[in-house]
């Protein structure tokens, strides 16, 4: 579709404000439109009718509650004509996929004022293969200033409908994740399209780790609709255990033993910039950029499940993903060579820690998660209580990597999921043992998960779907060797065992209490096909 006559300069403007020319954007693919399902047209209120410039095609418009549609004027042909019914086909656009609206006008070198009206530019959220969402345009050109005005002002009225699509947001951006290349990412990519969708940011880059904790502890947050964060796995945990425990501190609720904690006050947004990505992928179903701001502009809810981290009598963290044994002790052994770039150390940290791999002696006790009962008991009365002990189960051993998790964990390496059998918001987590054997059967548990196959058909796998979890290290277990890398590891308290949660380096000298909190997050995405009805 044209952007405006051949030789000019085109720009849009929003309410009498000169804005640049936003990056040129592919054209909506109209079969999309004319082909699909179209929406429901039993009472629907016309609101506006008239001729625009559709491509090359001057079309009768209408706009109606739910839609815009268009079809080509064509000429009176003789009666029976074969080609009368194809040539006039209707094409639509829902409005729910509008996320902007802008005049658009030509400038020429001499020209002081506001430049010679073209039309309007819609730009649209446009739905393409799996889970992939894409910016497009949509220009409707007459050069009439009133038409244009009256249609305007109507889609902005309509926009200003979708009450759920935030206004106003705090984006924290982490600058060294992965190949530090977070900046550019939001300069790029992410900025753009905020700027477009009319959304007011204010921009904090951190500084070190746990900066965002900090900020987000005495920040102002009245004033936004929400809070995005731009980086890998372990900056987006960071930030979602700081709203959370922001939400505690508000509702007054003491931090060292939570067992019904207060949900998080404002929405989160997930832009991926890490090398893993697992909490975008599992959220959007991929990690591609533009589709999660673009979720974020829409403003998609998805209510998520959070688990929280305690020990005897104290809460360590809120998080979405754990794992103990060798998924703890890889991430330990990578921290100590943070030079190397975060592929090369993750990749260098697997294959010593396989090289010498060891079992860690605990003992594990979980409670099953036995039905959709329980997870509304759950939701209106808080956690579990931990006194009935007749519903607690029990198994002791020697293991390899025990995982813990409320979200699926999908990620390039892992198309599946690391638990593929779990679900963003279902009340439970998937628990996975995977006990002593073999190095050379260890390895190709890990290598199913790359694949379609099974990767706990194995024997020495057990999987449980459990509400609460307890993880309790034998006093024994894995003497302190000063030659070895990856054995425990010496803090001011004594000696600890490392956890991996959510990519995050956390060492725990004893036992950890996991519990899963159904929806206590609302993060901005969603995966396509659950969002569209069947």
């Amino acid at each position: 579709m044209p952007r405006g006559r051949r030789g000019s300069r085109v720009s849009a403007l929003e309410g009498g404000r000169e804005e640049e020319a936003p990056p040129a954007a592919d054209a909506v693919p109209s079969v999309l439109w004319a082909s699909g399902q179209q929406p429901e047209a039993a009472a629907e209120q016309i609101l506006l009718r008239g001729i625009f410039e559709i491509g090359r095609d001057s079309c009768d418009v209408v706009l109606s509650e739910r839609a815009l549609k268009w079809q080509p004027i064509q000429p009176e042909r003789p009666t029976g004509d074969s080609k009368c019914d194809f040539l006039r086909k209707e094409e639509f656009i829902e409005l729910k996929d509008i996320f902007s609206v802008k005049l658009k006008r030509r400038y020429s070198v001499r020209q002081q004022n506001c430049g010679t009206l073209l039309g309007i530019t819609l730009f649209i959220c446009l739905r393409k293969e799996q889970n992939k969402l894409k910016d497009s345009t949509l220009d409707l050109i007459n050069f009439s200033e009133d038409h244009c005005d009256t249609w305007f002002r109507q889609f902005q009225k309509i926009l200003a409908d979708f009450s759920n699509r935030p206004k106003s947001l705090k984006i924290l951006l982490n600058p060294q994740s992965h190949k530090k290349e977070a900046t550019q990412v939001y300069s790029e990519k992410v900025e753009p399209l905020l700027k477009i969708a009319g959304i007011k940011t204010d921009v904090t880059i951190t500084e070190y780790e746990g900066h965002a904790l900090s900020l987000l502890k005495e920040c102002e947050l009245q004033g936004f609709d929400g809070v995005v964060c731009i980086g890998g796995d372990g900056f987006a945990s960071e930030v979602a255990h700081a709203l959370l425990l922001r939400a505690q501190k508000n509702a007054g609720v003491e931090t060292d033993l939570i067992l019904t904690p207060i949900q998080a006050q404002l929405p989160l947004g997930v832009i991926p910039a890490g090398s893993t990505n697992v909490l975008a992928h599992s959220l959007h179903g991929i990690p591609h950029v533009v589709t999660a701001t673009l979720h974020i502009i829409m403003g998609h809810i998805q209510p998520v499940d959070v688990c929280t981290f305690s020990t005897t009598g104290k809460f360590i963290r809120f998080g979405f993903s754990a794992m103990f044994g060798f998924g703890g002790r890889a991430l330990a052994l990578a921290e100590k060579y943070r030079w190397m770039s975060p592929n090369q150390r993750m990749d260098f940290a697997i294959i010593k820690t396989l090289a010498k791999l060891k079992p860690e002696d605990c003992e594990i006790a979980f409670l099953p998660f036995n039905s959709s009962q329980d997870l509304e008991e759950r939701s209106t009365e808080g956690s579990r209580k931990s006194d009935c002990n007749d519903q607690w189960q029990m198994t002791q051993g020697q293991f390899l990597n025990v995982s813990i998790m409320a979200i699926p964990c999908l990620c390039s390496v892992a198309p599946r999921g690391l638990a593929p059998n779990t679900r963003l918001n279902n009340g439970s987590m998937a628990l996975i043992i995977t006990r002593n054997t073999s190095r050379s059967e260890f390895i190709k548990h890990l290598k199913r998960y790359t694949s379609v196959k099974n990767q706990f058909n194995f024997p020495f796998v057990e999987t449980y779907t459990v509400a609460e979890v307890k993880v309790h290290p034998r006093s024994n277990s894995s003497r302190h060797n000063p030659e070895e890398e990856d054995g425990p590891y010496e803090t001011t308290s004594g000696k600890s065992f490392p956890w991996n949660i959510d990519g995050d380096l956390m060492e725990v000298a004893s036992e950890v209490h996991v519990r899963v909190h159904p929806r206590l997050i609302n993060l901005y995405g969603g995966r396509i096909e659950e969002m569209i009805p069947k």
